[in-house]
């Protein structure tokens, strides 16, 4: 969402009209759940996409038509089956789209856009609101107050982890978190960290490298994520940043730091902790992390050996199996293959 935001503040800036397309429901078996979102302009589309194929060609040139009308409006598709098949789609389903038709220089969305600059360096909890009888939009982050038009407050009270649409006094509104709270912290820069960091940040993760070597840490490795000098051994001054929101991936460079940095995170509040290296690794730290004083329940959150088996051996692969295991755990479908949930 910031980069999309970027985009519509760099079009608005620049004396563009713009449509914001967005996936205000969905069923069956669509390109893109709901909450997809592109923005259109008469360059076409400049961000985002809401599935590609038929669906996101078809919104493209309704969002051609708005730049011209200049009117917001939904477009409900239905793909039956012969829809399918005429189309060339390899998936059917019910998509309802919304055209947020938004004028060139619209001083209202860019004082949104540029009161959500806080919000997104500080990644807070925080909702878009989309108005979709009249097209109003709003951000609501707890602590800080609402930004843009005016919400109901039964409204503001409903506001869920999912997306929804809620109905009151006469109005329609969309409601979807702005960005997924929380960072993961990457304890080690070497070549694993350096191929995870930016596949992360492409399934919107944002990054925290970690390390005591100074040449491990430039930014331009890990694809301009943030990086941190630590002391393996102290990371107290860590430990006060992290939340239930965060993640933890161990791999610095050997078995002494690892464990050093994950008896210290296994009692903070983050919601994930994972290590790389080997079972019988693991089971040999626990033992020693146990005659610390630790307690069994603490290891619960643990995840060694990282990621999703998928056999991979190239820092590559490893890269896509660990993030593909934050995205379960983001989703709320466990660690791994014995939690998934149809």
């Amino acid at each position: 969402m910031k980069e999309l935001f970027d985009a519509l503040r760099s079009a608005l800036r620049n004396g563009e009209d713009a449509v914001l397309v967005t996936i205000v429901a969905s069923s069956g078996s669509a390109p893109r759940g709901t909450g997809a979102r592109m923005l259109v302009t008469a360059r076409g589309r400049i961000c985002g996409t809401i599935g590609g194929g038929a669906v996101e060609y078809r919104s493209e040139q309704i969002a051609a038509e708005i730049l011209r009308t200049r009117r917001s409006r939904q477009e409900n598709f239905r793909l039956f089956k012969n829809d399918v098949a005429d189309l060339g789609m390899v998936c059917g389903g019910t998509v309802d789209v919304y055209f947020r038709f938004i004028p060139a220089g619209d001083a209202a969305v860019l004082q949104l856009i540029d009161g959500c600059d806080a919000i997104f360096d500080a990644l807070a909890p925080s909702w878009l609101i989309t108005e979709l009888t009249e097209g109003g939009l709003s951000v609501y982050a707890p602590g800080r107050g609402l930004l843009g038009e005016a919400v109901p407050p039964e409204v503001l009270a409903a506001l869920g982890n999912r997306p929804s649409q809620q109905e009151t006094g006469g109005k329609v509104y969309y409601c979807e978190k702005l960005l997924q709270p929380g960072r993961v912290y990457i304890f080690g820069g070497g070549h694993v960290a350096q191929a995870l960091a930016p596949a992360l940040m492409a399934a919107d993760f944002p990054c925290v490298v970690l390390d005591d070597r100074p040449d491990f840490l430039r930014p331009e490795k890990f694809g301009g994520a943030q990086t941190r000098r630590i002391d393996p051994e102290d990371i107290s001054d860590v430990i006060r940043d992290l939340s239930e929101n965060d993640y933890v991936c161990i791999m610095t460079r050997g078995h002494k730091d690892d464990m050093a940095i994950q008896r210290q995170v296994m009692r903070s509040p983050v919601r994930y902790i994972g290590v790389i290296g080997s079972a019988k690794k693991q089971r040999a730290v626990k033992e020693k992390i146990l005659a610390l004083g630790y307690a069994e329940s603490e290891f619960d959150k643990v995840v060694s050996p990282i990621g999703l088996d998928i056999g991979a051996e190239t820092p590559a692969e490893l890269a896509v199996s660990i993030t593909a295991q934050l995205i379960m755990v983001r989703a709320g479908k466990g660690t791994g293959p014995k939690d998934w949930k149809a």
